[in-house]
């Protein structure tokens, strides 16, 4: 693509050199990835600042650098075109979605956002688009994957140099929608920017990743950039029994339905029975019930339910094929996955990583549960550390039993994760064991 149509995508932005008529072969933010005729995006990220690898970019080829303000060697670099911009992450996610086409725009992007729920929705909403004749695109926490290729996810969210390709690739093999986690990381980052979201869902919002935003309010802020940013053609499915999902209502331009089991909801789930294998309920519409049945289970997941059915109801899709796609499906892996064992106890994996999820899986196994409930948990390095204490005071206070291990430590101590863990602890049913591996024999052993 010529260099003059591409820029214009970027608004606002300084030119401290001709902009001449470049056919533009590439753009990158890695300096080691440009080649000839690319644009260079320098970003300051937490750890690096990409301005300081500017001179290896031009080393390498680049023959347009973007800066976020000015860039003192700008009148010195012969043969180089620079521009200034306000926000060089916008800038790039921008120039990607021109670069490849602006796929978005041809496809119908479905974003998922929130605290909690993002990939169970995400996989339902697949099933029911599957059960309804379309091939669906998802891109989230657990891969990516389109037309029966699957591919290893790095990021809930990929950056735009990732991101823009796989949905050029998917419009380009007829995927006609493309059901994406929108993580706040992700929003904050303005890595979305450039995409055209056909709808969004909002499932809750509690405290997690403060040690990024540092207060929920900001937090909050993150996520809301979503909705702000839906076009008045575009809709979106908000949690009525949620205070952020209320408050949305008032920042969005985009139709509105709202989901709940509490009332004043557009979309309500009652008569609700909750089981050890599945969960029922009644889906309750203007326009008429649906009783629905899932192997999901948990109160949690009536939401997660309740809300990928107001999105196909909202989107036309036929009420027997959403019933059936939901009753089809069996469940996501590790969101309470429930394995197979004969030793007559119930073993469950689930990716609970904040307070307030663990509160839910583990208030709904003790609705359900004849015995004693144990827990092998732990809390992930370089995260947010204010939701430690909180963690292992729920744990404690919840199940019967807790065994404290390793959860992907990243480059923090171990010992001192569990410190901040046991923090919040007033009881003493729990143990520490960091082995993972031993962690899970023993808790397997204590339930005999």
């Amino acid at each position: 693509m010529r260099l003059r149509r591409l820029i214009k995508t970027l608004g606002h932005y300084r030119s401290r050199a001709d902009i001449g008529d470049l056919r533009v072969k590439g753009i990158n933010c890695d300096s080691r990835r440009v080649a000839g005729d690319f644009i260079f995006v320098a970003i300051k990220g937490n750890k690096e600042d990409g301005h300081r690898f500017i001179k290896e970019a031009i080393n390498k080829g680049a023959r347009v650098i973007v800066t976020q303000g000015r860039y003192p060697l700008a009148k010195s670099s012969k043969g180089i075109s620079f521009i200034e911009v306000a926000d060089t992450r916008k800038a790039l996610a921008e120039l990607a979605a021109s670069f490849y086409g602006r796929p978005s725009e041809k496809l119908k992007v479905v974003g998922i956002t929130g605290t909690n729920g993002k990939t169970t929705i995400s996989y339902l909403i697949e099933a029911i688009l599957k059960e309804a004749h379309f091939n669906p695109g998802v891109i989230g926490t657990i891969n990516y994957r389109f037309k029966n290729r699957v591919f290893a996810a790095r990021n809930t969210t990929p950056g735009p140099l990732e991101l823009q390709p796989m949905l050029a690739r998917m419009r380009k093999e007829k995927v006609k929608y493309a059901v994406m986690e929108v993580s706040s990381h992700a929003l904050e980052q303005e890595r979305i920017a450039g995409i055209s979201f056909h709808s969004a869902v909002f499932t809750n919002l509690t405290q997690d990743h403060l040690d990024y935003h540092l207060t929920l309010e900001n937090y909050f802020r993150a996520k809301a950039k979503l909705f702000r940013g839906l076009k008045r053609d575009s809709f979106c499915v908000l949690n009525n029994d949620d205070t952020y999902g209320r408050r949305l209502k008032k920042l969005t331009k985009a139709g509105i339905i709202t989901y709940g089991i509490g009332k004043g909801a557009d979309i309500i789930a009652a008569d609700i029975k909750l089981g050890v294998s599945q969960a029922e309920f009644t889906v309750k519409t203007k326009r008429g019930n649906l009783a629905v049945r899932t192997g999901l289970i948990g109160c949690h997941n009536v939401y997660n339910v309740l809300a990928s059915v107001s999105w196909a109801l909202k989107e036309g899709i036929k009420q027997q094929v959403i019933k059936s796609a939901v009753e089809k499906f069996c469940f996501v892996p590790g969101r309470l996955e429930k394995i197979a064992c004969s030793q007559g106890f119930s073993v469950f994996v689930d990716y609970a990583h904040t307070e307030d999820a663990l509160k839910n899986v583990i208030t709904f196994l003790r609705q359900i549960s004849i015995g004693r409930i144990i827990v092998v948990f732990g809390c992930g390095g370089e995260r947010d550390k204010t939701k430690r204490p909180r963690m292992g005071r729920v744990v404690t206070t919840l199940a019967d039993y807790a065994i404290i291990t390793n959860d992907n430590p990243r480059s923090e101590s171990p010992g001192k994760i569990v410190s901040a863990i046991r923090r919040g602890i007033s009881k003493d049913n729990y143990r520490v064991i960091l082995d993972r591996k031993r962690a899970i024999e023993q808790a397997l052993s204590i339930a005999g």
